[in-house]
């Protein structure tokens, strides 16, 4: 209780106190991005040998979020608690393994940042609320799905259901929308996608984009009502054919390869988060509706 008013009465501890969970978050985001993707194809391997009966040890050691401790992947030198400080650490190293020189992505130092700010204009949106928190779980999801899919194209499910369901949950709070809406806005957000899915694939023969993009959808429909829906579909939709457009002209990409939707969805997922009515009311006044 003394932590919130004192947040509340000092914006300033506020804004510092949030950049910096911000920037821990986005270090630990780090580790799910590289992580999980391996955690899951280890599970489906041992899956498919448990089934074909055969007695395969997909990992010599544990393997998990936690296990094992952070290192490099060339020298397997163990990074030291100076050398995880957000940022920082990037920097002090000159993004560079303290034991062996190996560069060190700037993607890390570029994740944690993100982050940071993103918990920042949070923070700010909502002020010191339960609002706020639940809103900082989802942005950083959101983030973490994004990377994720962007890798290796997939939406891990241990992921976008649980959160689906905790939607629905915070719907019972009136956190961001009412249970109704939550309900049905996580059935069109599937339904919605899927449709799609099902119509591009018989007329092309092709599968214009996968299942976790249905789940994304519908679990961003329960966490802010099916009245966002139209708003989030568009908007990923806007960005999408911009970025995808981009990457052809200027980098030659090839129009056959997939370009994940997931990212796209997840920040036209942020954007309704933070100004969806704001959007949905100029849309009405620009439209005459009202």
């Amino acid at each position: 209780m003394f932590l919130i008013d004192f947040l509340q009465q000092n914006n300033w501890a506020l804004l510092l106190f949030s950049a910096l969970i911000g920037l821990s978050a986005g270090s630990f985001l780090n580790v799910v991005i590289h992580r999980l993707p391996r955690m899951m194809e280890n599970q489906w391997r041992s899956d498919c040998a448990e089934l074909n009966g055969a007695n395969e040890t997909i990992e010599p050691q544990p393997y998990n979020l936690s296990q094992p401790a952070s290192h490099c992947p060339k020298c397997n030198h163990k990074i030291r608690a100076w050398e995880n400080i957000p940022i920082i650490s990037w920097l002090l190293l000159k993004g560079r393994c303290s034991a062996c020189n190996t560069p060190i992505s700037l993607r890390y130092p570029i994740i944690e940042a993100v982050t940071g700010i993103l918990s920042l204009v949070v923070a700010l949106h909502f002020g010191v609320t339960w609002t706020t928190l639940a809103a900082l779980v989802l942005t950083w999801s959101l983030i973490a799905l994004s990377m994720i899919d962007f890798d290796v194209q997939l939406l891990p499910d241990n992921m976008t259901l649980p959160l689906l369901w905790l939607g629905l949950l915070l719907s019972l709070m009136a956190i961001f929308t009412d249970p109704r809406s939550a309900i049905i806005g996580a059935a069109a957000g599937y339904l919605s996608l899927w449709s799609v899915y099902q119509l591009f694939k018989r007329l092309t023969g092709k599968e214009g984009m996968g299942y976790g993009d249905f789940k994304l959808l519908a679990m961003l429909g329960a966490w802010l009502g099916w009245q966002y829906l139209p708003q989030i579909i568009m908007l990923s939709a806007l960005v999408g054919a911009v970025v995808g457009i981009l990457l052809i002209v200027l980098r030659g990409r090839d129009r056959n390869i997939p370009i994940p939707f997931g990212p796209y969805l997840a920040a036209a997922g942020w954007i309704s988060l933070m100004w969806g009515e704001q959007i949905n009311q100029a849309y009405l006044r620009w439209s005459g509706l009202i």
